[in-house]
């Protein structure tokens, strides 16, 4: 510690050099001096000090090395118990996945099941990944409340989907899951029924220039899916005068073109290399118009809600009463019937429908601005994700499942005649709109629907990676920490028992 000399005549100019040193004393060449006080016991425990810092520095940093060497070398040796093709230094089994299509993926995915049986396993690099078809093993890993964490692969949806349900693990995707439930009740889904009759009218107009064409069904059944989650989930529409919905539905289907191609083209799976495509940039593009659509709805919305609310205009129905409506219609005595094939609404109808969604249809985003405002924790920000998440795994599950069934009564023409059938009898000549309880009597066309999502259901597979330890049911295998394990939904619903 330094300080100037109470009888110095001045401090020590810049540049001057001390020329000796007494006991607490410096004397510069200025002839200004400087006391000095030594603390020579914070020194010398200063100098033991060090050496033992280091030491145990040294000793911290190599039990973190070994520790996660042996967790690595524990990793790889219970990774390669389980049966799996020869993996090579470096690459693992990603030679496997090179030049290839999504259909031959999958092909080769399902022979190997074949070879390997139920649990099978593959190295990308150095990372272990085990499928597992046997019901016992994927009960562990579903049922569970711990195994909630989303695979790697689920970075590709992040930018679109931030931390919404597809992303969001742990205590956020219990909270939310339980906020967003009571928007597909029953009695929530009835109130858009004029919405799925308009929409599925529409949709038939324009297929029937394809009538006696082999043609990609996919398409249509793509363009109608976001269509109807606009008005059920944002509750805005795609018209002719709404260029913001027709733009917004677009970039919805080629953003699902982008993250499809991400997932199976090896060098797109790579961030470095991906951000230097035009892809990239064309995903950029896509999600402003995504994001800039969403937002401004939320805007509006929330806007209308808190101007509503000020002027003592609340909602009406609220969501409570329109699910309330359930447990009423359940307590009164349903009348038959009148017949098959009538042009008027069944008794049924009178008695469910109500006039629930005559008074107000609750959209998604209605409902998660409502929560928000009666005391759920939920951010604009998190609305919009939520909303965002909504319109991509509600049009591509959909869409696909879609397209499936209708290919399938395509091939089937058996079926076909006997689903054409059922319908007749429900409408007769009649050319009313489907009711809800119109499609309570379609029996044989939910039984087709059931078998054309067991055999090709619309996620193939579901993917989480393990932050623990788990001990296969089926086999003696043990799957380490840090391991994506694939369920194989596909294979799972083609097992004979």
């Amino acid at each position: 510690r330094w300080r100037n000399n109470q009888d110095s005549r001045s401090a020590p100019r810049p540049g001057s050099s001390p020329v000796f040193c007494g006991w607490n004393s410096v004397f510069y060449e200025d002839g200004s001096r400087m006391n000095v006080e030594f603390v020579h016991e914070r020194s010398s425990l200063a100098a033991l000090a060090m050496p033992t810092v280091i030491v145990m520095t040294l000793v911290l940093v190599v039990s973190v090395l070994f520790h996660t060497w042996m967790l690595s070398r524990r990793y790889v040796k219970l990774g390669n118990m389980i049966p799996g093709p020869r993996a090579y230094p470096l690459i693992g089994n990603a030679n496997m996945l090179l030049g290839k299509s999504h259909d031959e993926i999958m092909k080769r995915a399902i022979e190997l099941s074949f070879v390997y049986g139920s649990v099978a396993r593959g190295w990308l690099g150095y990372h272990l990944v085990v499928f597992l078809t046997e019901p016992a093993d994927i009960e562990l890993i579903l049922n569970s409340y711990v195994h909630l964490t989303k695979s790697n692969e689920y970075r590709f949806f992040k930018p679109w989907l931030g931390d919404g349900l597809l992303i969001s693990s742990g205590d956020k995707w219990k909270s939310h899951r339980k906020l967003i439930a009571p928007a597909f009740h029953q009695n929530v889904l009835k109130t858009f029924i004029d919405v799925f009759n308009d929409n599925s009218l529409a949709v038939v107009e324009r297929m029937r220039k394809e009538v006696g064409k082999v043609f990609d069904v996919h398409d249509y059944m793509s363009e109608v899916t976001v269509d109807i989650l606009l008005e059920t989930a944002m509750g805005s529409n795609r018209t002719g005068e709404n260029k913001e919905g027709f733009d917004y539905a677009m970039a919805v289907m080629k953003m699902c073109d982008i993250l499809h191609s991400r997932q199976i083209k090896i060098h797109l799976r790579m961030d470095p290399i991906f951000n230097m495509t035009k892809t990239k940039k064309e995903q950029e593009r896509l999600l402003g118009i995504i994001h800039g659509l969403t937002r401004k709805v939320v805007k509006q919305k929330k806007e209308l809600f808190e101007k509503n609310l000020a002027e003592g205009k609340l909602p009406s129905p609220s969501l409570s009463e329109i699910i309330g409506k359930e447990e009423e219609s359940s307590k009164i005595e349903k009348p038959a019937v009148i017949s098959q094939g009538s042009m008027l609404r069944d008794d049924l109808d009178a008695i469910d429908e109500n006039d629930i969604g005559e008074k107000r249809r609750l959209a998604f985003l209605d409902l998660m601005i409502e929560t928000a405002k009666t005391g759920a924790d939920l951010s604009d920000e998190e609305i919009k994700e939520e909303v965002d998440t909504i319109m991509f795994e509600g049009h591509d599950t959909t869409a696909a499942g879609s397209s499936f069934v209708l290919c399938l009564l395509g091939i089937h023409q058996d079926i076909q005649d006997r689903v054409y059938k059922e319908i007749k009898q429900i409408f007769g000549d009649s050319k009313r709109k489907a009711t809800f309880n119109d499609t309570m009597e379609m029996k044989y066309l939910e039984r087709v629907i059931f078998e054309t999502l067991r055999m090709y259901p619309p996620v193939p597979a579901i993917a989480r990676k393990l932050t623990q330890e788990v001990r296969l049911a089926s086999h003696d295998y043990v799957v380490p920490s840090g391991t994506t394990v694939v369920i194989g939904t596909y294979k799972l619903h083609r097992r004979e028992d």
